[in-house]
């Protein structure tokens, strides 16, 4: 590996919001954790620790007494991932990978009651993923329960008690009954040599033509979500594609959820080519993580080898004068290819990995907010510009 790159400024630290019950009516505690369907839950665990430096901290599988299917729990700042890969052949995960590759399955929210959160969500017209039930020991107890949102992904509500409260989680303790702790080889490289991902800052979904305001309105309705911002296609387009997106955010700000729909092009967009390799099927296109200092994880992620996408010079010949002095050396954000944005509130620096799989269907961005509250928009046209490049490349423009 090369050598590191380090930001000459001091970050300033960032938490994830939390929520208050009199602006969140289903009282979101947090983000529970994403679970994320997998071929090869071994395999890939060892791929998200040393691309992305997180701990592979628990699992569950054979070994454990789980004959269904085989887990692991990947933690780094309040980001928890599982990864599930199905062990029979009528585990839900099989009939997933088969139509749609490895995607996020489940964007999970701790909640102080899962079936009261349930039955409002129910009541606000959710379908049933799946009905409320509880797991327990001697330590604890987990109440789950599931709907259903856009394609094929779904939102649990979890609440926890005794060792699985969300607090002793964070803190090491096992996240459901069932998973044991491991020790990875790479855990100690991880801890040596840190990312610096601190929380999901937002979770985008891709839907069909004319899918993007019944999906908004499912979260206005079921969930209780308000639209934050609306971009249409004068706002994210090139010569070639463009597409409309809406921002979904929860009531306390816990989470958003923008909901990406193609639009008119003279060629593909990025959001119908991920349609046309998930089996047209609506899924999330990609997780955003928060760091407090995009200069040192970006440059720890390439020392890594995470393939990012490439920004053209030219990007950085007009974008200071649009986005003026920031805290960051601006050399050392060209050198590492970073995008950056500013609005009434302040900056941001963000880049996009490439997909981190063979089908173009679930990539990463890393985000770091100086205040900005807003995803890019100064950005989407170089943004896009790249991606088509991507397109092009894999024949898919």
């Amino acid at each position: 590996m090369s050598s590191k790159t380090t930001n000459q400024t001091t970050p300033v630290e960032v938490t994830a919001p939390e929520t208050t019950s009199s602006t969140d009516p289903l009282h979101l505690i947090d983000v529970d954790h994403v679970r994320i369907y997998v071929g090869n839950a071994k395999q890939a665990s060892f791929y998200y620790a040393y691309a992305f430096g997180f701990q592979v901290s628990q699992y569950e599988d054979l070994t454990t007494g789980n004959r269904d299917q085989a887990s692991y729990l990947l933690t780094q700042g309040n980001i928890r991932i599982i990864l599930t890969t199905g062990l029979s052949k009528d585990h839900d995960a099989q009939e997933h990978i088969r139509l749609h590759g490895d995607g996020v399955k489940d964007i999970a929210f701790t909640v102080f009651d899962a079936e009261k959160a349930f039955n409002r969500a129910v009541e606000n017209g959710a379908e049933i993923a799946y009905q409320p039930y509880t797991v327990e020991d001697d330590n604890g107890t987990v109440t789950r329960a599931g709907i259903k949102t856009y394609g094929q992904v779904i939102h649990s509500f979890v609440s926890r008690t005794g060792d699985y409260a969300l607090p002793n989680v964070k803190h090491g303790n096992t996240i459901l009954p069932g998973f044991a702790p491991m020790t990875h080889p790479l855990n100690k490289f991880n801890e040596d040599n840190p990312c610096g991902l601190k929380f999901l800052d937002h979770c985008v979904g891709n839907v069909e033509l004319n899918g993007m305001d019944k999906t908004v309105d499912w979260y206005e309705n079921v969930l209780e979500f308000s639209m934050f911002k609306h971009f249409d296609d004068a706002d994210i387009s090139t010569e070639y594609s463009a597409l409309m997106s809406k921002v979904m955010s929860s009531g306390g700000g816990l989470i958003k959820f923008p909901i990406n729909e193609p639009a008119e092009g003279k060629r593909k967009s990025q959001i119908q080519e991920y349609l046309d390799w998930h089996n047209n099927t609506p899924g999330v296109q990609h997780l955003a993580f928060r760091t407090n200092d995009a200069i040192q994880s970006i440059a720890e992620l390439r020392r890594r080898g995470v393939n990012f996408l490439d920004i053209p010079k030219e990007y950085y010949e007009i974008v200071w004068d649009r986005v003026g002095d920031i805290d960051e050396e601006k050399k050392i954000v060209q050198d590492l290819g970073i995008l950056i944005d500013r609005d009434d509130q302040g900056y941001l620096l963000q880049l996009f990995t490439r997909p981190v799989q063979d089908r173009p269907t679930l990539f990463f961005e890393i985000i770091c907010r100086r205040g900005s509250q807003s995803f890019g928009k100064g950005n989407f046209k170089a943004l896009f510009e790249a991606l088509e490049l991507e397109q092009e490349r894999r024949g898919n423009l």
